[in-house]
């Protein structure tokens, strides 16, 4: 699940990415498109989407809703917590500042806005997640 401490990543941020859409999709093949979108605030397209191989337009609480439907799994908020603390410890331990980061990244992001995203200062997009996740995973010794 996205929301756990990665120690290690697959050789590119898309087989991360491709990983955790297969996790997304299993819980709306498990409830059912029509319940996924009664019970999370995820546009129905978009729900439509996951699994078939294009980039999952969500952001991290979008599908922090859809995975917290799962059984056994925290609820949405606290899972964005817990992937945003996941990412902050995994920089700690693999010795990354926000400036390392960015260079890092296979995305667009500079230190400030990486900063402002973990700390949930400011919106982050689940393609952000995924980047950043590998990255710092990517990092580690």
């Amino acid at each position: 699940m996205f929301y756990d401490q990665r120690l290690s990543a697959p050789g590119s941020p898309e087989e991360l990415r491709t990983e955790y859409e297969a996790d997304l999709a299993a819980v709306v093949d498990e409830h059912g498109l029509e319940t996924v979108a009664a019970e999370t605030d995820v546009d129905r397209d978009a729900l439509e989407t996951i699994g078939d191989g294009a980039t999952l337009e969500l952001d991290l609480e979008e599908a922090a809703q859809i995975q917290a439907l799962a059984a056994d799994t925290p609820d949405a908020e606290t899972i964005v917590t817990m992937a945003c603390d996941h990412l902050l410890l995994g920089m700690s331990s693999a010795v990354l500042d926000v400036e390392a980061l960015e260079s890092e990244l296979e995305i667009d992001l500079e230190a400030k806005e990486i900063q402002q995203k973990i700390e949930r200062r400011a919106p982050m997009t689940f393609e952000e997640f995924v980047y950043l996740q590998h990255a710092i995973a990517d990092g580690m010794p």
